[in-house]
């Protein structure tokens, strides 16, 4: 049975709202589905998603195909991300702590991000009802508008802060695999050296033993004369 991640419309009309689910692919879009794993919401600013990442994963690893709409959300919330870590502890290129922990990095910083954009899209809001009010210049406006550029300003510099910080990481693993390649390679050179010597010195018994060959027959034969 072929299983999708996809969506399922909900909502009214010029409404949109989306169930992300897991269904066999010949099943109707709005039809009978095996899982619900999530929600996703475009009508709202920035757009409102949630779902199960550990559910989402465990459906990816299990072969289900997402849409391409569903893959853009995988990717936005970090599930694909989570994939590619995993498959980095399987072929052990880290421990399952330290994809934990990037993981949970990246995370952060997104999350921090989404947070930044829903503020902003607060401050716009109270900023076009204000004017539309007349309030636009009044004090009690102005001095809303600086607190959430400041809370807005806040929660973006962390989220970079987070990213920051990931970004090193990964920046000193590549120097480390960098230095492990040069290590190997190395040590490849000195093996195939080795190789080669003792290739010669085998060459050069093998050419003793056959010298020694051609001039036993010569002795036993003056030994007979």
């Amino acid at each position: 049975m072929a299983v999708k991640i996809r969506l399922q419309r909900k909502g009214r009309k010029q409404s949109p709202f989306y169930h992300i689910v897991i269904a066999n692919s010949r099943s109707p879009r709005d039809g009978r589905f095996i899982e619900k794993i999530g929600t996703y919401n475009p009508m709202t600013k920035p757009a409102t998603i949630e779902i199960d990442r550990d559910k989402a994963y465990q459906w990816l690893m299990k072969g289900a195909q997402p849409t391409d709409t569903v893959r853009a959300i995988l990717r936005f919330k970090g599930v694909l991300y989570k994939k590619h870590l995993m498959l980095g502890v399987q072929k052990g290129a880290l421990t399952q702590e330290e994809a934990d922990a990037r993981l949970k990095v990246w995370i952060d910083a997104k999350e921090s991000r989404i947070a930044a954009r829903v503020e902003q899209s607060r401050l716009e809001m109270e900023a076009f009802y204000a004017k539309m009010a007349g309030f636009d210049g009044s004090f009690e406006v102005e001095k809303a508008t600086e607190e959430a550029e400041q809370a807005a300003k806040s929660i973006l510099a962390g989220g970079e802060a987070a990213m920051r910080e990931l970004n090193a990481v990964e920046e000193q693993e590549e120097a480390i695999e960098e230095e492990v390649v040069e290590t190997v390679a190395d040590t490849a050179q000195q093996v195939v050296e080795v190789a080669e010597a003792v290739t010669e010195t085998i060459e050069e018994v093998v050419q003793v033993n056959a010298q020694a060959a051609q001039e036993v027959p010569e002795i036993v034969t003056e030994t007979k004369e």
